[in-house]
């Protein structure tokens, strides 16, 4: 398991939320926070299974970093599994 850090900013039209330390943006946007926690956990699976896939490692979670226009920061987890995966190809 990575545990990297979230954050959450508050506006008029929602909230913005981002993972900080996972390069190069695994952003989100949703009407409320619950919403937007969902949608920014399944934008950071997309962007790490892109990362693997393309043979790249995942950016270490920086514990120290921080958003000072944050509303909300708190730990976002990624939690790998390994499995067999077939393909045949003809």
């Amino acid at each position: 398991m990575l545990t990297y850090k979230a954050m959450y900013k508050f506006l008029d039209e929602g909230v913005h939320g981002e993972v900080l330390d996972f390069p190069p943006g695994a952003i989100s946007f949703a009407e409320n926070l619950e919403k937007v926690r969902r949608s920014l956990a399944s934008a950071l699976m997309d962007m790490a299974e892109t990362n693997l896939l393309k043979g790249e490692p995942l950016p270490l979670p920086n514990p120290q970093i921080t958003n000072k226009t944050a509303d909300i920061e708190e730990p976002i987890y990624l939690i790998l599994t390994a499995a067999p995966h077939i393909q045949v190809q003809i």
